[in-house]
C-alpha cells in the first residue's frame, strides 16, 4: 500500500503547511505507526496512535501538551503538536492519529556510539527533569496503572509461575529464584514515593533513542516519545536509562559473557544527569540513585520474564525463547548492579561534591 495514497486525507486534516507530496514510513519504533509526511513547504511527523497500549488517547495528549507547552515557555526545544483544522489535539478516526512539527539537522542513537552521547543524554534527562521541576505532577494521567510498580510486577510473575498457562516454569527455574531471592529490595521507592520521594513528571522510556541529538555536535536537542510521561519518581528514569545504556550487550543478546554492567558508562551518564539536576535533586533521590539502576533493570526482567511464562501476550518475540533470553540478560546486570552498589553510590557522592 502507498502510503502517500493511503494517508493523505487524513494529513490533509491537520494545520500544516503546504501541499502534501510524500507520506513515508520512518524511524524504528515499536508502539506506534509513525511516518515522514513532506510538503512542498515543510516537513511533518504522522503517527496512528498504539490504542492498545494506550486506550485513553485524551489522557495521553492532555500529558503531553501539557508538559510540552511548560517546556516551551522556558524556552526548551520540545516536540510541537500540530492540531486538526479543527483545533483538536489529535485526529479521531478509526484510528487515532497526530501530528508534530519534524525537528531537523538531529539523528538518533540505537546503540551508543561513544561516552561522550552517553553524557549527553545523562544531560538531557537530567535537564528534562530540572525544567519540569516546579510542575506539579498531579495534573497528569496515569496513562499506564502501575507501571514502575515493581512490587506488583513481582507479584504478576509470581501468579504466572503458579499458573505456568503454558507449561514453561520449568525452564526458567534459575531465573524465578534469582527474583525470589531479592525480593526484599523491590519496594523500597513505592513505599517512599509522595513522602521521602519527591512525585515528579518522569518520563518512565528514557532510552538513548528517545533523544534527538545535533548532527553536528552531538548535542541534545529534544527529548522526544512522550507518550509515557506521567506522575511518578526521578529514579524511574535515571534508572532505566542506566539499564539501557550502561549494558555491553545488545537486551536479548543470548551470550551471557557478553553482558556486564559497564561502570565507565554509569560514570559518564551520571556526570551528566548529576550535573544538570544538582540543584533540584533531594539528597534522599541522590542516596537511591544507584539502587534505581538495579530496580529498573529487575523490574524489567520480570517484566520479560512474565510475558515468557504467559505465551509472549506483550513484547513482540523473534523465536520461542525470545523473551527468556531477554529476562536473563537483565538477571545478569541486576546481579551486576547489586554488587556494585559501593562503588556506584561513590561515583555519585563523588560527582556531587565535584
Amino acid at each position: 500500500m502507498d502510503p502517500t495514497k493511503a494517508y493523505s486525507a487524513i494529513a490533509q486534516q491537520f494545520a500544516i503547511e503546504g501541499d502534501v507530496l510524500r507520506i513515508s514510513p520512518y524511524g524504528e519504533g515499536h508502539i506506534n505507526v509513525t511516518y515522514l509526511l513532506e510538503t512542498s513547504l515543510r516537513r511533518y511527523i504522522l503517527q496512528c496512535m498504539n490504542t492498545r497500549v494506550f486506550p485513553d488517547s485524551d489522557a495521553l495528549m492532555h500529558n503531553i501538551c501539557m508538559v510540552t507547552s511548560h517546556l516551551r515557555r522556558k524556552g526548551v526545544e520540545t516536540l510541537c503538536v500540530v492540531p486538526t483544522k479543527a483545533g483538536a489535539p489529535y485526529l479521531k478516526e478509526q484510528y487515532n492519529w497526530r501530528v508534530y512539527d519534524f525537528i531537523e539537522h538531529t539523528v538518533t542513537y540505537q546503540t551508543c556510539p561513544n561516552l561522550r552521547v552517553f553524557e549527553n543524554s545523562g544531560k538531557a534527562f537530567g535537564m528534562f527533569q530540572n525544567f519540569l521541576a516546579d510542575f506539579d505532577a498531579d495534573l497528569l494521567y496515569e496513562v499506564i496503572p502501575h507501571f514502575h510498580d515493581t512490587p506488583k510486577r513481582f507479584r504478576d510473575l509470581c501468579a504466572a509461575v503458579a499458573a505456568d498457562p503454558v507449561g514453561r516454569a520449568a525452564k526458567c527455574t534459575h531465573e524465578v529464584e534469582f527474583f525470589q531471592k531479592n525480593a526484599d529490595l523491590y519496594g523500597v521507592i513505592a513505599a517512599e514515593l509522595g513522602n521521602t520521594l519527591p512525585l515528579r513528571v518522569t518520563h518512565n522510556d528514557t532510552k538513548l533513542n528517545n533523544i534527538l541529538m545535533d548532527d553536528a555536535s552531538d548535542k541534545a536537542r529534544a527529548v522526544i516519545d512522550l507518550d509515557t510521561v506521567m506522575p511518578g519518581s526521578s529514579l524511574f528514569d535515571f534508572g532505566d536509562s542506566i539499564r539501557f545504556g550502561a549494558s555491553t550487550a545488545a537486551e536479548d543478546e543470548q551470550d551471557l559473557s557478553k553482558v556486564h554492567f559497564s561502570m565507565e558508562r554509569f560514570s559518564a551518564y551520571a556526570r551528566g544527569y548529576l550535573g544538570a539536576v544538582k540543584e533540584t535533586i533531594t539528597p534522599r533521590e541522590a542516596e537511591l540513585l544507584p539502587y534505581s539502576a538495579f530496580l529498573m533493570t529487575a523490574e524489567c526482567g520480570m517484566r520479560f520474564l512474565t510475558d515468557y511464562l504467559l505465551g509472549d501476550v506483550y513484547f513482540t518475540t523473534k523465536y520461542p525463547a525470545h523473551n527468556l533470553v531477554r529476562a536473563r540478560t537483565q538477571c545478569r546486570l541486576a546481579e551486576e548492579m547489586r554488587l556494585a552498589l559501593p562503588q556506584t553510590a561513590d561515583i555519585v557522592s563523588a560527582l556531587l561534591r565535584a
